[in-house]
């Protein structure tokens, strides 16, 4: 399953992770996902949506 934010689209983000002696390897910032039962067209469904939608309101909770 696809770490994205099922309301504003917002996935991972890369970039390096530097060490004392500047090695440098790929890293990754993962998206804070919450499953989530909201209302979606009339019905409840299961999504899985970012804490910040959470808090701006944009998830009506069922």
């Amino acid at each position: 399953m696809p770490r994205i934010c099922a309301i504003c689209g917002k996935g991972p983000q890369f970039g390096n992770r530097i060490s004392h002696a500047h090695n440098v390897t790929k890293r990754r910032w993962n998206v804070n996902l919450q499953p989530v039962r909201a209302k979606v067209g009339g019905g409840n469904r299961r999504l899985r949506v970012c804490t910040t939608c959470l808090k701006s309101g944009k998830v009506v909770k069922a």
